[in-house]
């Protein structure tokens, strides 16, 4: 473990954090974490833990981690939509190379509507940013 441990954890939620302020000053030099708020990335709502206020510097620290997070899952979105297209790809060699007539059954419907729904979706978006 590193010497210096960051002065907040942030224990990821579903749509935010909890958030704990580190310290490890004390007799026993123990890791003590105390919950200083919960975070909602999606409205953007900090809420005190308890009734603790938070410092200026508690705020930037949430406010920044906000950000970050917000970029991270940005990126996961996109890195899943690539992964996708990659699985896309690997079904369609699937389906030519390897499939059963069996397995095509079970699956073509599903892939089908999947597929056209999608399409769908893309082209009336393509339009509405060329129409733009």
């Amino acid at each position: 473990m590193s010497e210096a441990l960051p002065e907040y954890y942030f224990r990821i939620r579903d749509n935010g954090a909890a958030v704990f302020h580190v310290d490890t000053e004390n007799r026993q030099r123990r890791i003590e974490m105390d919950q200083i708020a919960m975070v909602n990335i999606r409205n953007g709502e900090i809420k005190p833990h308890g009734d603790r206020s938070l410092s200026k510097a508690d705020e930037r620290a949430i406010r920044k981690w906000m950000e970050d997070r917000i970029k991270i899952l940005a990126q996961r979105d996109i890195d899943d939509i690539y992964r996708a297209v990659d699985h896309m790809n690997l079904t369609t060699q699937w389906a030519q190379s390897k499939a059963t007539d069996a397995q095509l059954e079970a699956v073509t419907d599903g892939l089908l509507l999947a597929m056209h729904d999608l399409r769908s979706v893309l082209v009336r978006k393509k339009a509405d940013r060329l129409l733009k």
